[in-house]
Order: C-alpha cells, then structure tokens, then sequence
C-alpha cells in the first residue's frame, strides 16, 4: 500500500466548507503516482515508456471532509487481470475513512491501439502492492452521507 498526504486548498472547499467531491479524481490520481513509477520510475509519457489508460473510475463518497486538516490517499491493487488492473483508494481524515473508490487501468500500446499483456515482471511487482478488494456494497449505514 502506498499514502500519499494531500493538504485541502482553499480552492477545493466549495460554499459550505466542505472539500468539494470533484477534486477526488485529483486527489485519487496524485495516490496513483506511485504505481504510475512501477512502469515508468521517471513518468515519462513516451509512447515507447508509456502503456497505461485510466478506463474506469468509481467512488463512495462516506463522509464529508473540510478545510484545515490533512487526508491521506491510501491506494493498493486489488486485482490484476491479464491486460488490465484494479487500483483501490482511500481518503482518510482525522482518523476517519471519508471517501473510497477504484482505477481501472489497462496496459496499452499507443503504436498498435489496443490492450496488451502485462509483463511478468511487473505483474510480480503489482502482486507485492495487493490488498483484498473493498466492498462497496454494504455502505456504513451510521454515516451522514450514506447512499
């Protein structure tokens, strides 16, 4: 599992004070930096470096979260398919679990236009990062932003 530590903007708070819903993509994507670094330690975006594609995006969002106090971005794999894997993520504040969600990124070669087969090699490296998949569909029924 990777944490990354993300401090709030005033430009993330929407007119309530709450952290606003749409910088969690951001949020989620600054968590993924790390895995993004297991196939290309220095980013570079190169079609000949470059395989991945962000293909889905999903999130739970459990509890509000506000301005003045550090979150952190737990992120881990889930799954790995042949072609394709599953990125968890967690916003964690004051101690809290306030938001979850999944990537779904695909290994892809730019040149050919299509999906192609993870390598061993970092399939073995994905392995190393995994943690079971959360559930999504049992929501915390105590939290004041269950769905």
């Amino acid at each position: 599992m990777f944490s990354t530590i993300v401090s709030p903007r005033f430009g993330d708070i929407d007119g309530l004070g709450h952290v606003n819903n749409t910088v969690l993509p951001v949020w989620f994507e600054i968590g993924r930096n790390p895995i993004f670094r297991l196939f290309s330690p220095d980013l570079d975006l190169s079609p000949d470096v470059w395989h991945l594609i962000l293909v889905r995006t999903e999130f739970d969002f459990l509890r509000q979260m506000y301005f003045r106090s550090d979150v952190e971005i737990r992120t881990f794999i889930t799954k790995i398919g042949n072609s394709s894997f599953t990125v968890g993520h967690e916003a964690w504040q004051d101690g809290e679990l306030k938001v979850r969600g999944q990537a779904v990124l695909v290994y892809y070669d730019f040149k050919l236009q299509k999906a192609i087969p993870l390598p061993d090699s970092i399939r073995d490296t994905l392995k190393a990062h995994m943690l079971p998949a959360m559930d999504t569909t049992e929501m915390d029924t105590d939290s004041p932003c269950s769905i």
